[in-house]
């Protein structure tokens, strides 16, 4: 039914939800997995050049994040007999980059995880799963932890 499943991650426990979701359907499917990091290279975007240093600081912290995160979920695909498909993606939006990798690994599914942020959190932090949802025709299959 599903041949490719894109299953991007955050390092968050509820990401890793989303990555034994989609190990289970790829183990009934016979799927391939792709997991990836997105990175927004540029979040200091329109802020002023006083925060260059910020920007080598910040790019060296989120690479060294993705880079643990995507090791957390290859070793979680190995275990479980698949093969180890990660990649760290960078876009100005994540859901953007997300949409990008999907088309570029051809997944007809993605898995991920939702925090189930509500009411000011999710107006103030926005909600990359909602992006995902309404700026995409994607597949998606939404994860939410319970607890």
């Amino acid at each position: 039914m599903f041949k490719h499943i894109l299953v991007p991650v955050d390092g968050s426990e509820t990401s890793l939800a989303a990555v034994d979701k989609a190990i289970g359907l790829a183990k009934a499917f016979g799927s391939t997995v792709t997991a990836i990091y997105v990175i927004d290279p540029y979040p200091f975007t329109g802020v002023g050049a006083d925060f260059a240093y910020g920007q080598d600081q910040y790019l060296g912290a989120a690479k060294a994040e993705a880079n643990a995160a995507v090791e957390a979920v290859a070793q979680r695909l190995t275990a479980a007999g698949l093969k180890a498909d990660t990649r760290i993606v960078e876009a100005h939006a994540v859901w953007r980059g997300i949409a990008d990798a999907a088309e570029a690994v051809g997944a007809d599914l993605v898995v991920m995880g939702s925090h189930g942020r509500r009411g000011l959190e999710k107006l103030v932090l926005g909600s990359v799963t909602q992006s995902v949802l309404t700026q995409t025709q994607l597949a998606t299959l939404v994860v939410r932890r319970n607890g």
